[in-house]
């Protein structure tokens, strides 16, 4: 796993969203990794929600029916990390960058070794005035949804498939959702939560 840089303040916070106020206004190069995701927040009275999909279910796809961040692989025209970001998002959900609070925010660049890649994670608010995130395309997301921020600390081992078989892992289930590996621990680690232990072994990606 590789750790979060250190991420000094940055710019004015957005109000009520601290976590995204805290990070750099920056974005690697779009060769420093092989693909980026977007953690969407919107705030609500009862707190904070993130925004997750769930991917269609496809032969030979190893993100098939898992949920995750919107976001994708580098495309030959990317110059940033930022641009994959936002052009994934709107490609899943069709969330635009005059949808957002501000410019996404670089948080870190994660490995997902289920996927044997380097992913930069960006976060940025939704403007309460934006229209819904949908999946626009069924062949690639089957559904999305907003997980509150609260339910990452309620973890429990659950029986997935994996690349390595069916394995235990650790996992957060929301709405009849399973949200494990490689999306559960950044965002664990985005919201300042301790690190999962590692009894889920290598399927935890």
């Amino acid at each position: 796993m590789t750790a979060p840089s250190p991420v000094p303040p940055a710019g004015p916070p957005v109000p009520g969203l601290p976590w995204i106020g805290r990070l750099v206004d920056d974005s690697p190069p779009a060769s420093s990794a092989g693909a980026a995701v977007l953690i969407l927040l919107r705030e609500l009275d009862s707190g904070v929600d993130t925004l997750l999909i769930e991917r269609a279910h496809r032969p030979g796809d190893p993100a098939s029916g898992q949920v995750g961040l919107p976001g994708g692989h580098v495309a030959p025209n990317d110059v940033s990390l930022v641009e994959t970001a936002l052009r994934e998002a709107e490609e899943e959900v069709g969330v635009t960058a005059a949808d957002l609070l501000g410019r996404p925010r670089y948080f870190a660049t994660e490995y997902a070794s289920a996927f044997r890649l380097r992913v930069g994670v960006f976060a940025a608010a939704l403007d309460p005035s934006a229209r819904a995130p949908l999946a626009r395309d069924p062949g690639e997301v089957a559904e999305v949804y907003w997980l509150p921020a609260g339910k990452l600390s309620t973890v429990r081992p659950v029986r997935r498939e994996t690349r390595f078989g069916p394995r235990t892992v650790d996992a957060v289930v929301h709405d009849d959702h399973v949200l494990w590996g490689f999306t559960l621990r950044v965002l664990r680690e985005f919201f300042g939560l301790s690190s999962l232990p590692p009894a889920t072994g290598p399927a935890a990606q």
